[in-house]
């Protein structure tokens, strides 16, 4: 007969994991609730839980009244069995949070890089000011995830190219793993806007999607079938680069070493913040930011109509041109205007994609009520991660 040692631990790990999936998911919950929804036996499912005891990762956390016999027990996965960090890194300002295992914010810092060229001090401070503010040490974390604008290559783990932030270079992804002693991911911060969108906003349940993010800049995520598509080069969603009709093509994008390329010319130039800002001018709205101008204009009601098609319409060229091709079905708005635009510009968007598209897709404003969507959705993909290997051997 064949010996197949490896099947029975195979079997608990499995068996071990769908408990643990099943608590971060639902809370707490009683051994019989375990058994039901997992498929376990009760003497199953009380080993199951008696080895996550062991491990460190569930406990009691009180009873629940049931019918005859005595009161069960409920059981919650351990808050402190694991942290992750979650990072923005932005030209003006850095942010970091903490997490434990449920996604609870325990820290979060946010300071400025006082024009610091090499990233890898500044991530470090970042982390270790946020681990000093949750009272843990860096070894805690089981996940770290950096969220930055640019295009990330996937082979290696490096932001190619980010306008803003020239510090990003070739080696810095394994810079900072060395530097903090595990595992590193940067993630494009657009990106990381739509895992929160995904979890915690308007595309929450959706697999297919795409998310514009018009603020100082202009990016796409696209997400089919529940993951996110970087695309080989990890350049998909650079929709900036986008041409449309009546602007001038970006001049020669040809990248040398040390030469960052341009971003004239193309969408961009039409719905970046500080193209939305120079329109608004035009119309009367100055304000200090593209999205307090579309605040403005919205205040104004009437009068601020003609400036909120336009804004649509410009946008809708990408939109339009998304959706011929991906098909989604849902685009969230986000960034500065899109979350400033509200209702009256997604259903502006539209209504102006549809004129010029066979495709009508919905057109929703971003329902992510976290402050820093980005941020947010770095500690996200980091709770992923971390979740992930609390069972590895």
């Amino acid at each position: 007969m064949e010996r197949r040692p490896g099947v029975p631990r195979l079997l608990r790990e499995i068996n071990d994991r769908a408990a643990l999936e099943l608590l971060l998911a639902t809370g707490p919950m009683t051994r019989g609730q375990i058994g039901d929804l997992t498929g376990l036996s009760k003497v199953t499912a009380s080993q199951t839980l008696s080895r996550l005891e062991q491990r460190g990762l569930v406990q009691v956390v009180g009873t629940q009244a049931g019918g005859r016999g005595p009161n069960a027990a409920l059981y919650s996965v351990i808050p402190s069995s694991a942290y992750v960090a979650g990072l923005e890194v932005g030209p003006e300002l850095v942010s970091a949070a903490v997490a434990d295992i449920h996604g609870h914010t325990v820290a979060e810092v946010t300071f400025e890089p006082d024009g610091q060229d090499d990233l890898v001090p500044v991530v470090h401070d970042a982390i270790m000011k946020a681990c000093r503010s949750a009272k843990i040490g860096v070894s805690r974390l089981r996940g770290v995830v950096i969220g930055t604008p640019g295009v990330v290559d996937p082979r290696t783990g490096d932001v190619r190219y980010a306008f803003d932030l020239p510090g990003w270079h070739e080696g810095s992804h394994e810079a900072l793993a060395g530097d903090l002693k595990r595992e590193v991911t940067i993630e494009n911060d657009v990106n990381l806007a739509a895992i929160a969108e995904r979890v915690d906003g308007a595309a929450k349940g959706r697999d297919d999607f795409v998310l514009l993010w018009a603020s100082r800049g202009l990016g796409l995520a696209v997400v089919l079938g529940g993951k996110l598509h970087r695309g080989r080069s990890g350049s998909a969603g650079e929709i900036g680069y986008l041409a449309v009709p009546g602007v001038p093509l970006p001049a020669d994008i040809r990248t040398a070493p040390g030469r960052l390329p341009s971003l004239a010319g193309g969408l961009q130039s039409l719905v970046s913040a500080e193209a939305v800002a120079e329109l608004a001018q035009g119309y009367g709205f100055a304000a200090g930011s593209a999205g307090e101008c579309v605040e403005v204009a919205l205040a104004a009601g009437s009068r601020g109509e003609p400036l909120l098609d336009e804004i649509a319409h410009r946008l809708a060229l990408g939109v339009a041109a998304v959706c011929v091709i991906l098909d989604p079905g849902l685009v969230v708005l986000a960034g500065e205007v899109g979350h400033a635009g509200g209702t009256a510009l997604t259903s502006r968007v539209e209504e102006a994609v549809a004129r010029v598209c066979p495709v009508r897709p919905q057109v929703v404003t971003t329902a992510v009520t976290d402050r820093n969507p980005v941020l947010r959705g770095a500690v996200l993909a980091a709770l992923e991660q971390a979740r992930e290997s609390l069972l590895r051997p």
